[in-house]
């Protein structure tokens, strides 16, 4: 193995996946946007709670508990009502940095993109360590909307 794949630095990344839904983009949007009720929709997440008293917008905090027992603290930080919100995670994450966006966007009247896009910088790691973080984060993301589709055109 050469020295540089060894090597921890800081490495930044995007992830961004999008699903296309048979559903109105009210009926998602009340979906998506209660940040409490993932354990709906999101995998492995076994219950998420709020941390502050605003539930809906601005200023939202939640803490959500994966099955693994691993928990994650995230504030929305943007939130423009049946378009999309924005949150930082504060905690929990091998990462300096974590924003991440998700969005709606009505295609027909019962036909609804749903795209989740994050940016995020690592703690130091390996490049491998990183490859393998982006790599998971992306099946986390496909797999969780995957799931959000199958929920919501039942």
């Amino acid at each position: 193995m050469t020295k540089s794949t060894k090597q921890k630095t800081n490495y930044s990344g995007i992830v961004k996946k999008s699903i296309l839904i048979n559903s109105s983009s009210d009926k998602v949007w009340r979906k998506i946007s209660n940040i409490a009720g993932l354990p709906e929709w999101v995998l492995d997440v076994k219950k998420t709670v709020y941390l502050s008293k605003i539930k809906k917008g601005v200023g939202a905090i939640r803490n959500i508990t994966f099955e693994d027992g691993n928990q994650i603290e995230e504030h929305v930080v943007a939130w423009k009502n049946k378009k999309y919100f924005s949150y930082l995670a504060i905690s929990g994450l091998p990462l300096r940095v974590y924003h991440a966006t998700i969005s709606i966007e009505s295609k027909t009247r019962k036909t609804t993109r749903v795209t989740w896009q994050s940016y995020f910088n690592s703690k130091k790691m390996t490049k491998k360590e990183f490859d393998e973080f982006v790599s998971s984060l992306c099946s986390f993301y496909q797999s969780s909307l995957e799931n959000l589709k199958l929920k919501l055109e039942k």
